[in-house]
């Protein structure tokens, strides 16, 4: 009832907007800034909205990638079998020049089994499992000393207190003043599991950064690093098990911990590759609009918030396309990509096995925040989009109402295309929920409302055709010097420097140079 009565509005919405009974002069006046769209432009959007609304398959797509797939870990055999029904779905859809596109992940991870028990002051199991490509504790597992370390404070922790980590089982917390970037925290981490290592520690609790995990006898796994892998086991436990240890660590309290944790890294690297199908563009096919979502996952649950959602979005924002029987000017092109989860090497082997086209580039539109509705349309530093984004997120009243924002998204495969100086365009959304759900044993399909997943997938489809179909282009790359400069007049040349992503040298540096 839902579906049919939001896609109903939609069609009243596109269809109708141009014929409105005239207003006085001042309602007019909102009402064409709202409705700035032309007459064919909101008739091709209604006719897409109304296929993802009144014959939706996104939740088809994502049943079938969750329940007979599930856990997608880049590099797996489970990752090469969504692979392939990545390229069966989109055939199935009707895209054109379906295909894969391989590349190289620096080591495969498995998996393997992961426990921990408090031995003193008192005896009881604990709540762990091991965080992505980190190493093995010795068969059978190891007791230690329990020894706190606080993440706020990594420098100082590893300058006075890593000569004496040999043999212990770090636990780390947060306590104090936070850093300024969350991001720059997390990468601090790493600064410490490499002490760690050095210096003999045995194993790491607090695999968050030592944030508690979210939600109640939860873990949350996760790569540490941007295409990095540490040899020293890390663990995420239960923010319930962790505060009581936080608590007899603040109190003095002598803790003895065992801990037994088995993964296997490959020998060598292994192969994945992101999957791609069009629809072509009859006017300008050169032109390419890339939409996506990550295909793989984190292997607690079935990954379906992450990113099973933007996978399923994708497939059902082709489907309505399709389906509506539309050729838009541009080529639109679907990409699922891997190796998100381990930083972005899907999207990053993509814009440079597609270097010569980027300049043909429109941009990226991409899901990977879960569940949650879609609120906005995040623009990947692009602040001159703006203008021309606006009166169309305004058509989109029936799904409530769209922010529009120049906000750049460092979690996702966005980054690799705002690099390019291209809009990465995020796809914001409500992430309530997510927060528990996203690489978590509770990551499954019952969190998932095909309502909201068929909305989600007609905001993609209608934003994606929009751009597509324009009467001019939506957008150029930036110059290395502009784009540059945009991030580092939002002050994020240090993260991504530190990243090992920064490809702009010294670039942007000089706020008196010239901005192209």
């Amino acid at each position: 009832m839902f579906r049919k009565s939001v896609a109903t509005a939609v069609a009243i919405v596109f269809t109708c907007a141009p014929v409105l009974p005239a207003l006085p002069q001042a309602a007019a006046r909102k009402q064409s800034t709202a409705s700035a769209l032309d007459s064919a432009t909101l008739q091709s959007l209604a006719a897409v909205a109304g296929q993802a609304m009144m014959q939706p398959t996104a939740y088809t797509y994502l049943e079938q990638l969750s329940d007979d797939i599930g856990a997608r870990v880049t590099g797996s055999p489970e990752g090469q079998r969504a692979i392939d029904w990545g390229v069966a779905t989109m055939k199935s859809i009707g895209l054109d020049n379906v295909h894969t596109e391989s590349y190289q992940v620096f080591r495969g991870w498995t998996r393997g089994t992961a426990s921990a028990e408090l031995v003193a002051p008192i005896h009881r199991s604990l709540m762990v499992d091991a965080m992505g490509w980190v190493g093995s504790t010795p068969a059978g597992g190891v007791e230690g000393a329990l020894v706190g370390v606080n993440t706020f404070d990594i420098d100082n922790e590893i300058k006075n207190n890593a000569a004496s980590w040999r043999g212990k089982i770090l636990l780390a917390y947060q306590q104090g003043q936070p850093p300024t970037n969350r991001m720059m925290g997390f990468l601090k981490f790493g600064d410490l599991l490499k002490a760690a290592q050095t210096n003999g520690a045995v194993a790491v609790i607090g695999g968050q950064g030592g944030r508690p995990s979210a939600g109640m006898h939860l873990t949350h796994t996760g790569a540490l690093g941007f295409n990095v892998s540490y040899e020293i086991p890390v663990v995420s436990m239960s923010a319930e098990d962790q505060a009581q240890l936080q608590r007899y660590v603040e109190r003095g309290v002598p803790v003895r911990i065992k801990i037994n944790v088995q993964n296997k890294f490959s020998d060598e690297p292994v192969q994945s590759a992101n999957v791609i199908g069009e629809i072509r563009g009859t006017e300008h096919p050169e032109q390419v609009i890339v939409v996506g979502g990550h295909l793989d996952s984190w292997d607690l649950a079935s990954g379906a918030t992450d990113n099973g959602c933007g996978t399923s979005t994708t497939l059902g924002a082709a489907s309505a396309i399709m389906k509506s029987g539309l050729k838009p000017k541009r080529t639109i092109r679907f990409v699922l990509f891997t190796g998100e989860e381990e930083g972005l090497l899907g999207s990053l082997a993509y814009v440079k096995q597609h270097k010569d086209e980027m300049p043909n580039h429109l941009g990226a539109i991409i899901l990977d925040a879960g569940q949650g509705a879609v609120t906005g349309l995040q623009l990947g530093g692009r602040d001159d989009l703006i203008p021309a984004t606006e009166p169309f997120a305004k058509s989109l009243q029936a799904f409530g109402k769209m922010s529009v924002d120049d906000e750049v998204e460092f979690g996702t495969d966005t980054l690799s295309f705002t690099l390019q100086g291209l809009p990465g365009i995020n796809l914001n959304q409500d992430t309530t929920d997510y927060k528990y759900t996203h690489h978590s044993a509770v990551d499954t399909l019952d969190h998932v409302s095909a309502d909201v997943l068929d909305r989600n997938a007609a905001i993609m489809a209608l934003t994606a055709f929009w751009i597509a179909n324009r009467a001019d282009r939506f957008a150029a790359p930036w110059s290395p010097e502009k784009t540059a400069r945009m991030l580092v007049d939002k002050h994020d040349d240090e993260l991504l420097k530190a990243l090992g992503l920064w490809p702009f040298g010294d670039l942007g540096a000089n706020p008196n140079g010239p901005a192209d």
